[in-house]
């Protein structure tokens, strides 16, 4: 990377974080080397606090870290574009992105936080409590018997009813990887290491 820094006066770059997984933007933050060099060696995006005038990884106090996945430059080397897995909301206001709702999409990584919250914080009414604590089994009954009823679906041309199983099975297995300890982006990870084979 040939990153120009000293087209800012203050040594500083505009570094834009994506989330790897959704492509949805994340934050805005600045970086001079030093704050790169450390994103780069340790893995967890690092900015300049203008503010504080110091270096500060994103997530050091509330542990929602910023998990590099690439760091790409821009044509002119002055700013950079980090994907990133976050560990949690990314705004200090609690949202995934601090552009607020305006660039928040509902997708399969908002619907994983939703099932580990279920998870954590069970509640009586909640029918995703209710599988947690049946436990493994019977969360594996459930995939198999959502895996069968989409491939019966399937035989069939009712779109509404294919893609409802098609959701189900989606959810269920969510569930089962939650219960089994793992995450989609370690799966995605399996995935993406067999597509660069």
């Amino acid at each position: 990377m040939n990153i120009n820094f000293s087209k800012s006066p203050d040594g500083l770059i505009p570094a834009i974080i994506q989330d790897a997984l959704t492509s949805q933007v994340l934050m805005l933050g600045f970086m001079n080397e030093e704050a790169l060099a450390k994103t780069k060696l340790e893995g967890k995006v690092t900015f300049y606090s203008r503010t504080n005038e110091r270096l500060w990884t994103k997530g050091e106090t509330s542990n929602n870290f910023l998990l590099v996945k690439d760091i790409l430059i821009d044509c002119d080397n002055d700013t950079v574009l980090i994907k990133a897995a976050p560990q949690g909301p990314t705004c200090h206001t609690g949202d995934i992105s601090c552009f607020g709702k305006a660039n928040d999409t509902f997708g399969l990584q908002e619907l994983e936080k939703v099932i580990m919250d279920r998870k954590n914080n069970p509640t009586e009414k909640s029918y995703t409590a209710s599988l947690f604590e049946k436990g493994i089994n019977k969360i594996a009954q459930k995939v198999g018997e959502e895996a069968v009823e989409i491939v019966i679906e399937a035989k069939d041309n009712n779109d509404e009813l294919f893609l409802g199983e098609a959701a189900d099975l989606m959810f269920h297995y969510l569930v089962l990887l939650q219960a089994k300890g793992f995450t989609l982006a370690e799966v995605v990870k399996v995935l993406e290491g067999r597509h660069k084979k």
